[in-house]
C-alpha cells in the first residue's frame, strides 16, 4: 500500500512540477528574449539532467566506473528514443529550418566528441575540464543569440502570472524540484511493487529505473508541446544529451579520472548513430517530428535494449 502511495505522490508532482517549470521557463524567454528552444536547451536541460549527475558522482566515487559512463551513454539513447520518440507520437513537433541548422552542429559534435574521448576506455581530468569549457562555450552562445517575440501566447494557468522576474526562476527552481522528487517516489514505488512480484532486478534496472531517470525530460516535454512550445521539448533534448556529456561526464572525470573495463565502444557508436538518425529525420523530413517518426525512435530504443539484454550488442 506504502508503494502505491509513492506513485500517486510521484503523479502529482510530476504533473505541477511539469505545469510550473514550463511555464516559468516560458516567461524567463520572453523576459530575456531568447527562444523556448534555448531555455529548454539550457535552463531545462541542466535542472533535468541532475538526477544523472548525481547517479555519476556516485558511480565515480564508489569505484563503478562503467556505471558512470553507461549513465551518460544509456540516458542520451533514451531521451532521443523514449523521451523524443513518446513526445513526438502524442504530439506533432517542429522546428525553424534556421535555428536547427544553428543548433545541431554542436550536439553532432558533443556525440561524436564523447566517441573519441571515450574511445580508449578512460576519461582523464584534463579531458574532463575541457569538456566543462566546452560547456561555458556552449551556455554563452546559447544565451548571446536574442530575438523579438512576435506572438505572445497566453498561459495556460495563471499562478504566479505577473509576478517579478525572481518570481520566475523561483518557478522554475520549484517545478525542477517537483519534477525530480516526483521521479523519485515513481522508481521507489514502482521498483517496490516490482520486488514484490518476484521481477528481477536487471529488468527493473532497464525499465522502471532507466524510464524513471527519463521522467524529468518526458513530463517536461510533453507539457511543453501540448501547450504549443514544440521547440522547447526539442530544445530539451538537444540541451540534456549536450549537458549530459559536457556536464555530468565532465564534472565527474575532472573529480575522479573514469577508467572503464567494460567493452563499451558499441554503445558510442550507437549513441553517435541515433543522434544521426534523429538529426537526419529532422532535416531531411520538413523540419518536424510525427507520429510516425516518434514510433520508429521508441521502436529502435526497444531493439537496442532487446539487444543488450540477448547479449547482442
Amino acid at each position: 500500500m506504502f508503494d502505491f502511495a509513492k506513485i500517486i505522490a510521484g503523479l502529482v508532482l510530476l504533473y505541477f512540477g511539469g505545469n510550473f517549470l514550463v511555464t516559468g521557463s516560458v516567461r524567463f524567454a520572453r523576459a530575456l528574449k531568447i527562444s523556448p528552444f534555448v531555455i529548454g536547451a539550457t535552463v531545462i536541460a541542466f535542472g533535468t539532467s541532475t538526477p544523472e549527475l548525481a547517479v555519476a558522482l556516485r558511480a565515480a566515487l564508489e569505484g563503478t566506473h562503467e556505471l558512470a559512463m553507461g549513465n551518460v551513454i544509456g540516458s542520451n539513447i533514451a531521451n532521443i528514443g523514449i523521451v523524443l520518440g513518446l513526445t513526438a507520437f502524442m504530439i506533432p513537433l517542429s522546428i525553424a529550418p534556421a535555428r536547427f541548422k544553428r543548433e545541431s552542429p554542436p550536439l553532432l559534435f558533443a556525440s561524436l566528441l564523447i566517441v573519441v574521448i571515450a574511445w580508449d576506455l578512460k576519461v582523464d581530468c584534463y579531458e574532463g575540464f575541457f569538456m566543462i569549457c566546452l560547456l561555458g562555450i556552449y551556455v554563452w552562445r546559447s544565451f548571446r543569440h536574442k530575438e523579438n517575440f512576435t506572438e505572445e501566447q497566453d498561459d495556460e494557468i495563471q499562478f504566479l502570472a505577473g509576478q517579478s522576474f525572481s518570481v520566475q526562476i523561483f518557478l522554475i527552481l520549484v517545478g525542477l524540484g517537483f519534477l525530480i522528487g516526483g521521479a523519485e517516489f515513481l522508481v521507489a514505488g514502482g521498483v517496490g511493487i516490482a520486488r514484490s512480484l518476484g521481477i528481477s532486478e536487471w529488468f527493473i534496472g532497464i525499465t522502471i529505473v532507466a524510464i524513471g531517470t527519463s521522467l524529468p525530460e518526458i513530463v517536461s516535454s510533453i507539457i511543453a508541446a501540448k501547450r504549443g512550445h514544440g521547440e522547447m521539448a526539442i530544445g530539451n533534448i538537444f540541451g540534456s544529451n549536450i549537458f549530459n556529456i559536457l556536464m555530468v561526464l565532465g564534472l565527474t572525470a575532472t573529480i575522479y579520472p573514469l577508467h572503464i573495463n567494460e567493452p563499451i565502444r558499441p554503445d558510442l557508436l550507437i549513441t553517435s548513430a541515433v543522434t544521426g538518425l534523429f538529426l537526419g529525420m529532422i532535416r531531411y523530413g520538413n523540419y518536424s517530428l510525427g507520429k510516425l517518426k516518434g514510433a520508429t525512435l521508441i521502436l529502435v530504443y526497444c531493439v537496442y535494449v532487446g539487444l543488450k539484454g540477448a547479449g547482442g550488442l
